[in-house]
């Protein structure tokens, strides 16, 4: 089988700019002061250029994920015929992946508003994905309709986050939004399966489903009775590893889809 490098290349430039951009960017204080963004995930503020180095290390389980999408997207016969059909979009998925890592890790390494922006953007870009490219599956379209789905989706998210209303269990109305439009992705999904025009490896959705719910579950544990701030073991960076497991394994469901006849 003949390797396209392509995708892992652009991908590993994506990983290498940004997180050498961000690397910089804490170094010298360019994303602001220590505001106290995202103290609520238990793990202590060191007196360290990282002031959270479990939760914001552990973000490199997103950019290795990242990479073996890239990876397993070079060899044409990995990828189904109906992601396939989308030039480029394999290795969209790759990079978005992994922009999750340098994009959380950007929060919890310096705790500043800025941070915090980034990450929740970070995640916006994943959940406009999957809402997006399940509504232009779902709805028979192409790429133009995937584009509008996916940007409608990042301007959505964006305007419900601009409410600053404290929300219980999900903490802010941006994760409201994110949410939202995971649970919009997964019914589609369903919806999509039900029809029978298509045909995939379950079991790589469940895998993802099963990996984020129980990555949810410790992300709420995390911040009550899962809670020993010294350690360098946090639930929260549990929640961002496993948050890689279910993108990668989302994508694997993507490349394991047919058309049926």
């Amino acid at each position: 089988m003949r390797r396209d490098l392509r995708p892992f290349s652009i991908a590993v430039a994506t990983a290498v700019v940004s997180c050498a951009v961000l690397a910089l960017a804490v170094a010298f204080g360019w994303l602001g002061p220590d505001v106290g963004r995202g103290a609520n995930f238990c793990e202590a503020a060191r007196d360290w250029v990282v002031r959270q180095p479990a939760n914001s290390f552990s973000n490199v389980g997103f950019v290795v994920a990242g990479l073996l999408i890239a990876w397993h997207a070079g060899v044409r016969e990995n990828v189904g015929g109906v992601l396939s059909a989308h030039r480029g979009l394999p290795t969209f998925i790759a990079c978005l992946v992994v922009l999750l890592g340098p994009g959380s890790a950007a929060m919890h390494a310096t705790q500043s508003a800025l941070g915090g922006h980034l990450d929740m953007a970070s995640m916006y870009l994943v959940a406009s994905f999957a809402a997006g490219y399940a509504g232009m599956r779902w709805l028979r379209g192409g790429t133009r309709l995937f584009a509008a789905l996916f940007a409608g989706g990042i301007v959505f998210c964006e305007i419900v986050g601009l409410s600053r209303a404290d929300i219980p269990v999900v903490n802010y109305s941006g994760n409201v939004a994110f949410a939202l439009l995971l649970t919009i992705a997964v019914v589609l999904e369903v919806l999509i399966m039900r029809r029978g025009a298509t045909r995939a490896t379950r079991w790589y959705a469940f895998a993802s489903l099963g990996s984020i719910l129980i990555a949810f579950a410790i992300w709420n544990a995390a911040k009550t009775w899962l809670c020993d701030p010294g350690s360098l073991i946090q639930g929260h960076a549990i929640w961002h590893l496993l948050g890689a497991v279910s993108a990668y394994f989302l994508y694997r469901y993507y490349a394991s889809e047919e058309v049926i006849g």
